[in-house]
């Protein structure tokens, strides 16, 4: 083992290094990331050999599977997003609620459309249905939009198969199926405080009707897919997937039968999106008449942001090898033992502070994880380990402020200025985090 207090001093600098690129010199978290890995290696007494060879087993054994299951949510959520999926489910839950009940509605909608649309997308998709809503009861947009937020923001957050959560289970080794169950279980009344709750309070004291800029902007679009079929198509690969992880289980009893075997192979991340992708281009694609070319020309574009968190993720994953290979993982164990920290606190804090400082919860949740990744203990249970995995995504999504660029696209399109969208989205994303916190820890006393 190499000396302690060297290695310390090795992760604090990689840390400070980190966050000095990225915010200061303004240089890609992915390159950061690798820079950083690198110099803590060095000051750690590493080799170079030995370093080199930890950069090429970390990124290697993130991208193997991130790559694939974000490539393949990716093209699925463009399809889905082309075909008009998101407004079809709000229109059909505004329908079938009522005006009154409004913010359920969208708040149930972004629960559900974060799943295959990003975080960004799905709320510019609803923004014509929040304008229309402002326009015909009058009441502040708040009122309708934080419950929206809400949604969006837990799922992107919280629930595979969004990049996220795909990214921190795989660094810190987490089963997607239990992600998921854990994610909703958690999700639910985080979404309930920071969305339905919150929105409801804030809307009633801070007025914000439909910015003149838009006051035109028509909230009519073709709708070309059904309720039931969008919805059916989101829930395959999520359903797969949960199988695979029930029937696979100790407590199921069947692990080694015929039909658990079936479901390993086709309830497996990998085979769910494929079978997810494949439904959704042919009832959303060809049967709507949508052209094989303009299907190819969705799917080549939807991998070009995909491509940036593939990269960053792997990125996190070096640096995740490094603190491994360091021996830096025990000696954070043995010191959070000392101090009474228990580790979920640890994962949230550390997400937290990285998303403060610099804003990107993306990176922030891959950075956590590879510090919380080398110390978690290997008798921790599949569900345990997923809660880890909420726990650092909660930090990660707290108070969002002028360094973020959800804070501005919110702003914007809202028409906020910067207070009332402090006293508005930052709060939320706060209550958010603190709520999803307090959600998990109770579930893991249970788990």
């Amino acid at each position: 083992m190499m000396n302690e207090h060297l290695i310390l001093t090795a992760v604090v600098t990689g840390i400070a290094l980190l966050l000095f690129l990225i915010l200061k010199l303004r240089i890609h978290a992915f390159l950061s990331l690798l820079i950083s890995s690198i110099v803590v290696g060095l000051i750690a007494g590493m080799g170079p050999d030995r370093i080199i060879g930890t950069v090429q087993s970390g990124m290697g054994g993130t991208l193997g599977y991130v790559a694939t299951v974000v490539g393949l949510g990716a093209i699925f959520g463009a399809i889905l997003e082309h075909s008009g999926g998101a407004r079809v489910i709000a229109s059909h839950l505004l329908e079938r609620f009522g005006i009154r009940k409004a913010p359920l509605a969208l708040s149930i909608t972004g629960f559900i459309i974060a799943i295959p649309v990003f975080f960004e997308v799905g709320f510019i998709l609803m923004v014509p249905m929040l304008y229309a809503l402002q326009k015909r009861t009058g009441r502040s947009l708040l009122f309708y939009a934080i419950p929206l937020l809400s949604g969006l923001a837990v799922t992107h957050a919280f629930i595979p198969p969004t990049p996220g959560p795909i990214a921190v289970a795989d660094i810190i080794g987490a089963d997607l199926g239990s992600v998921i169950m854990i994610g909703i279980l958690a999700g639910i009344p985080t979404t309930l405080v920071s969305g339905l709750f919150f929105g409801k309070f804030i809307g009633n004291r801070i007025y914000a009707p439909v910015p003149e800029a838009v006051q035109d902007q028509s909230s009519e679009s073709t709708l070309s897919s059904g309720f039931s079929l969008v919805l059916w198509l989101i829930a395959v690969p999520i359903v797969l997937i949960l199988c695979n992880t029930l029937l696979n289980s100790e407590v199921s009893g069947m692990e080694n039968t015929g039909v658990a075997s079936l479901f390993a192979l086709i309830g497996h991340p990998f085979s769910a999106l494929i079978i997810a992708n494949l439904l959704a281009w042919y009832f959303l694609g060809i049967r709507k008449g949508v052209s094989r070319k303009d299907l190819q020309k969705i799917s080549n574009k939807s991998l070009a942001p995909a491509g940036i968190i593939i990269l960053i993720t792997g990125a996190g994953g070096v640096f995740k090898q490094v603190l491994i290979d360091t021996g830096a993982g025990e000696i954070l164990a043995n010191s959070l033992s000392d101090l009474g920290v228990p580790i979920l606190l640890f994962a949230f804090i550390m997400a937290a502070l990285v998303r403060i400082v610099q804003g990107s919860a993306t990176v922030a949740m891959i950075t956590a994880a590879g510090l919380v990744a080398p110390v978690i203990d290997t008798a921790f249970s599949s569900l345990e380990m997923a809660c880890m995995v909420i726990a650092v995504a909660s930090g990660a999504s707290i108070f969002s402020h002028l360094n973020d660029s959800g804070f501005w696209l919110v702003s914007q399109y809202l028409g906020l200025d910067e207070k009332q969208t402090f006293r508005s989205w930052t709060m939320m994303t706060t209550l958010l985090a603190l709520t999803g916190l307090a959600s998990v820890g109770f579930i893991s006393l249970w788990v």
